[in-house]
Formats: C-alpha cells, structure tokens, sequence
C-alpha cells in the first residue's frame, strides 16, 4: 500500500497538483487498490488529525499577523529599529534583522515575516544604496527566525504530533532564534568590509523617542505573549487568544488604522490561512496513520538505525533529509509526516525530543529559504520585484550563517533546553 501511495503521490507532483491534495489522493488510491482497508476510513484518520484543542491556536496567531499588518504595526516596528541601528555600516540591514526578530513574537510564520515586512524593507533599504538583490535576500534569510522565536505554528504541530509540552518547545526556541540573529548579523559585517554598505544619519534622542513612542503598544506585544507563556499565565492556545485579542485593541481602538469595514476581509482571509494548514493536516494524518498500520514507519526506523546507532551521525543524516524535503515541500507537510517516524529514533538514541523538535523546525525553516521551492523566495521575489531566478542567487550568499547556526543547536542541546530547564524543572 504504502508503495502504491509513494508512487501515486510523486507522479501527481510532477502533475503540478498541489501536495495537500496530492498526499489525499494518493492515500485513497492506496486504499482502494492495495489495501483490506475501505478507502473511507481515510477520511476517519483525516478528521482524527485535526480534532486537537492546541491546533486552535493556529488561526488565532494567524489573525494576529493579519491585524498586525492591517494595522500597518510593522512599519511602526520598523522604524523604530531603524533609528536604534541604522545609522551604523549597513545598519538597515540589521534593521531588517532586527525586525524580524521583534515580528517573530508575534506572527510565528517565515513566510507571514517576508510578506509583512518584506516590501516596506526593501523599498526602504533600495532607495538608500543597496541593491534590490541583497536587500530582498536579508529579507528572505531573516525570515526563518519568525517560527523558532515563539509563537511558533510549526512547534505547535510538532508538541502536537510528538505529545511533548508546548511550553518547553516555546522556551527552547527561544534562544536558538536570538542566536541565527546573530550569527546573521556577524556575516552582514563580514560582507561589509568588502561591499561597504550605506548607513543613515545618526538621529537624535528626540527622533529615537518619538519613533519609540509610535511603536510602544506594538513592541509590548512579544512581550505580553513570551511573558505569559514563559510565566505560566496563560497556555499557547491562551496566547494566540490573548495576541489576537491585544492586536485587534491595537488596530481599532489605539492606533485606528483600520476600519471595522476591513474586518470581514481579514477575517476571510484568515480562514483561507487555516483552512489551508488543517486540509495539510488532515490529509498528511491519514498517510502518518497508512505508515504506522503497515509498520513501514518501524521497517524506515530500522533502516536508519542499521546505517548508524550512533546519536551524532543520526543527526547530521536527519539534517540532510530533512534540508532536502524542506527545500521541495512544504514545511507543514514535512513535520506532519516526519515527527511520527524520526522521534521515537530520536528517542530511542537519548536525544531530547524537545531538542529534536527545533532541531527539524530549524531545518524546515532554513528550507523555506532555500531553491528551488522555498516558501520565503517566492515571496520575497514577488514583493521587490525581482525575478525568481534571481532571488535564488541572491540568497546563495546567505547560507553559511544559516548552517553555521544549525551546526551549533544540533550539537549543543544545553544552548536549546537552557530555559527549559530553567522554567519547567
């Protein structure tokens, strides 16, 4: 069966059918071809994936994005940035790390990262001197920290698949994004010395007063949420409640940007965001249910083990595989059809699962970033306007800090369980 649905899957890729629906189609046909099973208990396993409260999470942080950019809160945030840092050597670039690192706190998305800030950043850092490409690249790079800095909707499917604490996974990402933040603030100095970018002029206290003042409300948002989780105020089904209810004071009654004329667009659009996860959901569950029936997912574990026992050499093969399938597929899919397979490995090798869960969301997301069907690239391409053929060379430069930090969270699990440890002894 599960060859039939392999088979069936790949071929209707090629076909261009989008994978969600692909991954549905191939397992009916699996079922009805090869299977004892009637191909209408995919449809069970499909509803079965999706009847979990935590999943409610997801559309609440994705209206918070939506409210956030409808409110136009991220240039807020931006400037605000800006006047910190950009009056340094290639200052609006680190704005433009920076920013995603505050945006990260509250949208927990990459590609939710380069579609909000992306065009405000790249115009701004192409009218002063740098080129289209490197800024659209920055933009592409720096939106992998949105899902390892919680919120993060790629932990919250993994705590869910793999039944670990979506507390701990929030905590331990934590670090890991401020660390590729850095390291990605390092090579943008690196490339300085030789490219010599442009910076500002250094403002005065009044202008960073002023711009703080404007993004305060905003910059408080992160900060409600991290505080609330990490203190145990609230859970991250809570959170998203909490942010989506912060953000839509922010937008109608503190700041004003947007009418309740524009709601229902919002709110449209997303449903059409969620719906879009949970279809992914729901149709990867069945083919995780296929794997575990026909023990193909025990018969893929012992392969694996067979190459190596060896915790250090698992992890560096769970990192080109999980590269290469984030590279091609989408990264939902990826983590709804791996977690069930690679984590009792992980585990049964002494690998912390909530250190192996930011281990493969790190790789996912860095996945996004990469050609040839990297989520982020797409994006970004379309908002500076750039080819995607371009956007692919552009990003080339960026990939060392991106591996760089994946080397250190895969093998220094006390850099990612740290706070962890610290709030859940």
């Amino acid at each position: 069966m599960i060859a039939v649905i392999l088979v069936a899957f790949f071929a209707l890729v090629a076909l261009s059918v989008p994978m969600a629906v692909a991954i549905g189609l191939a397992v009916v046909l699996g079922l009805t071809v090869a299977s004892p099973f009637p191909a209408t208990i995919m449809f069970q396993k499909a509803i079965a994936g999706t009847d979990n409260f935590v999943l409610v999470a997801i559309p609440l942080f994705v209206l918070t994005g939506n409210l956030m950019n409808a409110a136009g809160i991220t240039d807020r945030i931006f400037t605000f940035v800006r006047r910190c840092v950009g009056f340094v050597p290639g200052g609006l670039a680190y704005s433009n790390v920076s920013a995603s690192v505050v945006f990260a706190g509250m949208s927990g998305s990459a590609v939710a990262d380069a579609a909000a800030l992306g065009k405000m950043e790249i115009k701004a850092m192409s009218q002063n001197g740098y080129s289209t490409d490197f800024a659209a690249a920055v933009t592409a790079a720096s939106s992998v920290i949105g899902p390892i800095i919680p919120p993060s909707i790629p932990l919250i499917l993994y705590g869910v698949l793999a039944e670990e604490s979506i507390g701990k996974l929030f905590a331990a990402g934590f670090l890991p994004g401020l660390l590729y933040a850095f390291v990605l603030c390092v090579w943008i100095a690196v490339m300085d010395r030789w490219h010599h970018f442009p910076r500002d002029g250094r403002p005065s206290l009044v202008e960073i007063a002023r711009a703080f003042g404007r993004a305060f409300f905003a910059l408080l948002t992160p900060a409600i949420i991290l505080g609330g989780l990490l203190g145990g105020i609230f859970t991250p089904t809570e959170a998203g409640a909490v942010a989506a209810g912060y953000a839509f004071i922010l937008a109608f009654f503190i700041y004003r940007t947007v009418s309740f004329r524009e709601l229902p667009a919002i709110l449209v659009e997303t449903m059409v965001t969620t719906a879009i996860v949970l279809f992914i959901i729901a149709n990867v569950s069945s083919f995780s249910w296929a794997l575990v029936v026909t023990q193909s997912a025990r018969d893929l574990a012992g392969f694996i083990l067979s190459v190596s026992e060896n915790p250090l050499v698992f992890l560096m093969i769970m990192n080109l595989l999980l590269l290469l399938l984030g590279s091609f597929i989408e990264d939902g899919a990826v983590l709804i059809l791996m977690t069930p397979i690679l984590v009792p490995i992980a585990v049964s090798l002494g690998i912390d699962p909530v250190h192996f869960g930011v281990i493969m969301v790190l790789n996912l997301m860095i996945g996004v970033a990469l050609p040839p069907v990297g989520m982020s690239l797409f994006v970004t391409a379309h908002v500076s306007g750039i080819s995607i053929e371009r956007m692919f060379r552009a990003i080339l430069p960026f990939l060392p800090p991106m591996f760089v930090t994946l080397l250190i969270v895969t093998y220094w699990p006390g850099l990612v369980l740290y706070i962890p440890s610290l709030l859940f002894p």
